[in-house]
């Protein structure tokens, strides 16, 4: 009786482009352009030329979707351990090594093209920094070295509203960097509230987070300290007049709302909790931004 060998059929077309638009990570992407096209429509006191802001946002989409796929590239072994990541192309044999690289490759070079031709040259250099700082410096070298690699990583996904702000302006000015330190300052509790209730994926795999390697109680008490930090910096457009009123009030009630959940995170910690306050960060970052927007076109000035 012959041995019957099974083998996967070939994927379609459609299913293969559905892979390979996992690898891109789209959410994650969604929210770094969206960070972006904030910073273009800041950095003017009337709305953008269009050319540069669609330039802009493809490109920037664009590299952001080829360092995912790198991320995913070097991380498949771990992915493969973890139930969050278990289930992306890579550890499920989808897609190969070889292909994943060409996607990035491919993707990164039309983005970082359109960037040159149609944005400016700094907006292509800056994105090729951050697409390294992502997909090189944090990926293969910090985050499996350092518990800190969130906080040092931290500014290559603060980039956004910076790489935004230049392809408009080919510059970037003050108001552009405190952008970057509110996202900074918001990765740091965003991303520790999910390494939080999926400590046993990282400590199964192999990775130095916060609280795999100074526990849980000592990554709750920092959660609550750099989310008020976080305030603090939330408060830096009120002082140098790029925020108004409604950025004013809007971020006191983020911010309240983002340190009580903090605080709770440190006193009656739970599962269910932390994964609310992830979202919950989300959430908050995407809404400060809209009210940043909101108040730079309906400006009500604090007297």
């Amino acid at each position: 009786m012959s041995a019957v060998t099974l083998t996967k059929p070939p994927l379609g077309l459609k299913a293969r482009l559905r892979e390979f638009l996992a690898l891109a990570k789209p959410r994650v992407v969604a929210l770094i352009v969206f960070c972006a096209v904030i910073g273009m429509f800041l950095a003017t006191p009337t709305l953008p030329p269009w050319l540069p802001v669609l330039a802009a946002t493809i490109g920037i989409a664009l590299v952001a979707g080829a360092a995912a796929a790198i991320n995913c590239l070097v991380e498949q072994k771990i992915d493969a351990l973890m139930a969050r990541t278990r289930a992306r192309p890579l550890p499920r044999g989808q897609v190969t090594s070889g292909q994943t690289l060409g996607f990035a490759l491919v993707v990164g070079g039309i983005g970082l093209f359109v960037l040159h031709q149609w944005a400016n040259p700094l907006t292509m250099w800056l994105t090729l920094a951050t697409f390294v700082g992502y997909a090189i410096i944090y990926t293969v070298v910090l985050k499996p070295s350092t518990p800190q690699n969130i906080v040092i990583g931290g500014a290559s996904g603060a980039m956004p509203p910076i790489l935004g702000w230049a392809a408009v302006t080919g510059e970037v000015s003050h108001d552009a960097m405190i952008l970057f330190l509110i996202i900074f300052a918001w990765t740091p509790p965003h991303f520790w509230a999910l390494a939080l209730y999926r400590r046993d994926d990282y400590a199964r795999a192999g990775l130095p987070m916060l609280p795999v390697t100074h526990g849980e109680a000592f990554t709750r008490l920092h959660v609550l300290l750099y989310t008020l930090i976080l305030t603090a910096v939330t408060l830096l457009p009120v002082a140098t007049g790029m925020g108004g009123g409604i950025y004013l009030v809007s971020t006191l009630i983020l911010d309240a709302i983002f340190l009580v959940y903090a605080w709770r995170i440190w006193r009656s910690y739970t599962d269910e909790l932390s994964r609310s306050t992830f979202r919950y960060s989300i959430l908050y970052l995407s809404l400060l931004f809209a009210a940043l927007l909101v108040d730079h076109y309906l400006h009500i000035p604090l007297r």
